[in-house]
């Protein structure tokens, strides 16, 4: 499965663990709980999903990974306590309170009395914590303390052709756990991708080269990779590096992905997509000035070079989006707050007319972004059909617009009739299948 189905399986364990009866106890028996147990390639998400399960079913999470711990960490320090046997006394070895049991406990205090307890790369275990994660995942304890009801575990793992200090898990153990096994998917990462903004020209490049996304190869010179994880640390450089007015070069791309040929296709892809932003005056475009040399050299352009000026496209809409929203949140947040001082006991009336003053500059501001982004909207599409005339390229402008969050609120809020146009014509589901499909062939 992909990373995306597995939080949603993930999610309605954690529902029906949780679920209760009439007499509040949990419907499924804690003895019956079986620990999840994520398996998959590292790099792909698995610990974001967790955070979105925490946060989508509003319960806590602990988040640990397994191989930053020693055995003291996760089992408590040994301690002498002095006990009485048939009226003779003994030193005996008891052990503190585990951390990471310790951890759930205070999640507890503070307001989490449910929560999911996620342990990562549990089978990349030193050979001294190897019993006590078997002994976690079958009796769900770690050394003498158990972990506390309503709180579910979720574990991850690597396959062992990802990492040499794997331990593979016994029979006994696998028959106590729900394994799901998670490969990488581009297609889901980039809808992840999108909302956390990734930077366009990674999405443009993987667009094209599909394969690049996730790769694990060994040869001569070792082991080659490239992660999810890679390209979304990746990104967040890239979009500093330009807000500082540094380049980006192939060794600075070489240090996010590690494989040879990858970063270097990549980092050339990068710097021709800086190169067509400039070459084709993407801001003139959506300010509808567009120059008339710029339609001669797209009629001519390779498809790479067509889907990047698509993409760019995207990118200038949808900073223009973010903004909107921005400012559409802020106004409606002024809006509440003055419209709660209005109905407030001692609301003064000097005081009501400076706060709404200043609302109404706001709003004024909120208007203009709103007029901006909705001509540049329909700038793009002019040129959107003077250069591509409803092809592959129209139909991932489109696709792209209403996957994007940012995009689809404000097409949701403000009527485009082209968009609606194409969005039915073009049949956006299957053609975009298609177009994926004739790319994942190349």
């Amino acid at each position: 499965m992909n990373i995306k189905q597995a939080k949603e399986e993930i999610k309605h364990t954690v529902t029906a663990y949780l679920k209760k009866d009439d007499e509040d106890r949990y419907k499924i028996p804690l003895i019956r709980q079986r620990p999840v147990l994520l398996m998959g390639p590292p790099g792909i998400g698995k610990t974001q999903i967790m955070e979105q399960i925490a946060e989508e079913c509003k319960i806590g999470l602990v988040a640990y990974t397994i191989t930053h711990h020693t055995r003291q960490s996760a089992v408590g320090l040994p301690f002498i306590k002095e006990m009485e046997f048939a009226g003779k006394e003994y030193s005996i070895t008891e052990y503190t309170m585990s951390e990471i049991i310790a951890r759930v406990y205070r999640k507890i205090e503070e307001g989490c009395p449910e929560g999911i307890l996620f342990i990562d790369e549990i089978n990349c275990v030193s050979e001294t914590l190897a019993p006590t994660m078997l002994q976690f995942l079958q009796c769900k304890t770690f050394g003498n303390q158990a972990v506390p009801e309503g709180w579910i575990i979720v574990a991850a793992g690597n396959p062992p052709e990802y990492n040499k200090s794997v331990r593979e898990f016994d029979m006994v153990t696998l028959d106590r756990v729900r394994c799901m096994q998670v490969e990488a998917d581009l297609g889901v990462w980039k809808a992840y991708a999108r909302s956390r903004h990734i930077h366009g020209a990674i999405l443009s490049y993987l667009e094209l080269r599909p394969k690049n996304f996730y790769r694990v190869e060994a040869d001569v010179d070792g082991l080659q990779f490239v992660t999810a994880r890679g390209w979304e640390d990746l990104s967040i450089l890239m979009q500093t590096y330009e807000e500082m007015g540094l380049p980006v070069d192939e060794t600075v791309v070489g240090e996010f992905l590690h494989h040879k040929d990858v970063a270097e296709d990549a980092a050339a892809y990068f710097d021709l997509y800086q190169k067509y932003k400039d070459d084709y005056g993407i801001p003139l475009i959506l300010e509808g000035k567009i120059r008339s040399e710029v339609f001669a050299r797209i009629y001519d352009a390779a498809f790479d070079e067509r889907l990047s000026v698509v993409n760019l496209l995207l990118d200038g809409l949808q900073n223009l989006f973010r903004s909107y929203g921005k400012e559409k949140a802020k106004t409606d947040r002024d809006f509440a707050a003055l419209k709660e001082y209005r109905n407030s006991e001692g609301a003064k009336k000097e005081v009501f007319e400076e706060k709404k003053a200043a609302f109404d500059i706001q709003r004024k501001t909120l208007e203009t972004i709103e007029e901006k982004t909705a001509a540049a909207l329909e700038h793009a599409f002019d040129f959107m059909e003077q250069a591509f005339e409803g092809g592959q390229e129209m139909v991932v402008f489109v696709t792209d617009l209403a996957t994007v969050a940012e995009s689809a609120r404000f097409l949701a809020e403000h009527n485009c009739d082209r968009y609606l146009q194409y969005n039915q014509e073009l049949l956006i589901g299957s053609k975009r299948a298609e177009l994926l499909a004739e790319l994942n062939r190349d």
